[in-house]
């Protein structure tokens, strides 16, 4: 099968687009031939040797997909070949540039016809990591002020529609040229961090959701009234230390299950989320998508389409 992998850290330079051979389905596992596969600010991340523990190489990278189910492992019964699914890969695990994958059966679900397998594999990985933080970790409730730090990127414009679906005050940080569209999907305040210091623009927050990382996860801290609680997705696996003793710092689990997918296919249905802006690639392109996903300073999806 074709894939796009890497057989040393580095840079985008270092993706290779070749012949890696194809899955076999174990027990309780499918083999999915891939159609889309989300490239994630993780990936760059990954093929630079930024997380702990020692990959086998060849390595492929990225963690979420749509495609078809081509094989079925021992013991899976609840999906039958054919199917259109997505889903995201395993704690830990990377590899969705490749034409086919195999991926245990319990944890897709099963991709419905109002998404094409594009649109699917964008939401995907950001769906499940904003449903993980704005519902299980903050627990943000109705007539609550939140602040999403970076609120143009996949993660965050999910969140904003999540947290407005909620009920909530939404505020959120991005550049000028991007308020209109943030504002449309539901942002009640959008702070244009070139010109503004959101620290002076914001505060008594009940809860912060940062995606940024850096001195922005540290200042965020000042906003939050007493009481109030910060997730944290783009500081490494633990959560910054407050500088302040009377609030709470979150590192949300993002567990891979069928419900939180499910989950996100019924919040687009209902028109809560909408599908994030994509501009695709091929898989011949994946070390120039790597590229601008890795400059940070970009609107929606980037999403790698395989067949």
């Amino acid at each position: 099968m074709k894939a796009a992998y890497i057989e040393k850290f580095g840079g985008p330079e270092v993706l290779i687009v070749g012949d890696l051979p194809d899955p076999v389905a174990g027990p309780g596992q499918i083999v999915v031939e891939t159609t889309a596969a989300s490239i994630n600010g993780a990936d760059a991340k990954v093929c630079a040797g930024e997380y702990p523990g020692q990959p086998r190489f060849p390595l492929s990278l990225g963690r979420d997909f749509s495609g078809v189910v081509a094989t079925l492992g021992e013991g899976v019964s609840d999906l039958r070949v054919g199917d259109e699914v997505f889903g995201v890969l395993e704690t830990g695990r990377d590899g969705t540039y490749v034409e086919k994958l195999a991926i245990g059966a319990a944890i897709v679900a099963k991709k419905p016809a109002t998404l094409t397998h594009v649109e699917a594999a964008a939401l995907a990985l950001i769906g499940l990591t904003a449903l993980c933080t704005i519902e299980n970790a903050l627990k943000l409730q109705k007539g609550e002020t939140i602040l999403i730090q970076g609120g143009a990127g996949g993660v965050a414009s999910f969140a904003i529609q999540l947290a407005k679906h909620i009920g909530a005050h939404v505020i959120t940080t991005a550049s000028a040229a991007n308020a209109p569209y943030l504002r449309e999907i539901g942002a009640d305040q959008v702070i244009d961090y070139n010109s503004t210091d959101f620290t002076k623009a914001v505060s008594d927050c009940d809860a912060v959701f940062d995606t940024v990382g850096g001195d922005v996860a540290m200042r965020s801290f000042s906003v939050l009234k007493p009481g109030g609680r910060a997730a944290f997705i783009a500081s490494g696996a633990q959560a910054p230390k407050p500088d302040r003793g009377d609030v709470t710092a979150l590192r949300p689990a993002v567990p891979r299950t069928r419900a939180h997918l499910e989950r996100i296919v019924e919040l687009h249905r209902i028109g809560a989320v909408r599908v994030p802006p994509i501009t695709e690639f091929g898989l011949a392109q994946a070390a120039d998508a790597l590229r601008v996903s890795a400059g940070r300073h970009l609107k929606g999806k980037l999403v790698l389409k395989l067949r």
